[in-house]
């Protein structure tokens, strides 16, 4: 299959149920607090996507000028967030995907958002694009786990979140997941620079024009599945990508610095704690 081919298959995300429900609960009360609102849906991929296509929507003139949840709820009426999170909530929100554990891949993928926000901010680049690049983009990899089995065979080699599962997907499929996170998001309209970032955090100097914020989220994602692997201190040195950081100004101690994630707890099922 080829990567079009992929793309023009129908996708439906799975949501966290615990968030969804918070959601109907907010919604329930008398004035829905939109900040709260905003920090349910921050932590949810797919209930992120969802918002961030309808604020990206022609309709509203504002196609792909939308970066972030919080723009997109300055956006949207609360009665269209409410009829949103309903129709979510009806649907099958909890779609088991073939060899992952989706706790894990929610947790994972809130991480890597943490994460891009905190180097973004340091480098000057809009944090708030950043965050949702990182909550987003491995939605690519639940895209192609679900319609190409050839995928799983690489859990074998190259465990899912391996810092180095993109180039065997690369290898073995002729694109990886985060060229399919990119034909999404096109297709969702989301901002071009996202899309951009997006499609090269596996190789930021891929692209005929460097886009810094692929950069920031390829050091994020190493961040995050080096977390995933419990890397000890001396693996951290050896992966480090020394070449991104070097062209970003930031080493290794001062990226992990930046980084939210207690190292000093095993990565393990996601909660909805604030992504503020």
């Amino acid at each position: 299959m080829m990567l079009l081919d992929l793309l023009s298959l129908p996708f439906a995300m799975p949501s966290i149920p615990r968030a969804m429900a918070m959601l109907l609960t907010e919604f329930g009360r008398p004035q829905p607090d939109l900040r709260r609102i905003d920090q349910i849906i921050s932590t949810d991929p797919a209930l992120a996507i969802r918002v961030l296509q309808a604020a990206n929507a022609s309709v509203f003139d504002l196609s792909g000028q939308i970066h972030s949840v919080a723009e997109a709820l300055a956006v949207l009426r609360l009665n269209q967030l409410h009829a949103m999170v309903k129709a979510s909530a009806s649907a099958v929100s909890f779609r088991a995907v073939p060899g992952m554990r989706l706790p894990q891949f929610w947790a994972y993928s809130l991480d890597t958002a943490k994460m891009s926000r905190s180097l973004a901010g340091l480098v000057k680049l809009n944090k708030q694009a950043a965050f949702t690049c990182g909550l987003i983009h491995a939605v690519g990899e639940l895209a192609l786990r679900m319609a190409l089995p050839r995928a799983l065979t690489l859990d074998t080699v190259v465990p899912l979140f391996d810092i180095k599962r993109a180039r065997a997907e690369r290898k073995v499929l002729g694109f990886c997941y985060s060229q399919v996170s990119a034909g999404l998001a096109r297709q969702w309209h989301l901002p071009p620079i996202m899309v951009d970032a997006l499609e090269y955090q596996h190789a930021p100097f891929d692209n005929d024009v460097y886009e810094p914020l692929a950069g920031v989220i390829h050091l994020a994602v190493w961040c995050a599945r080096a977390r995933q692997a419990g890397l000890t201190a001396n693996e951290l040195t050896v992966t480090f990508p020394a070449e991104v950081g070097e062209v970003m100004g930031l080493d290794i101690d001062l990226v992990l610095q930046q980084d939210p994630i207690d190292w000093s707890v095993p990565a393990g099922p996601t909660s909805l704690a604030s992504p503020r």
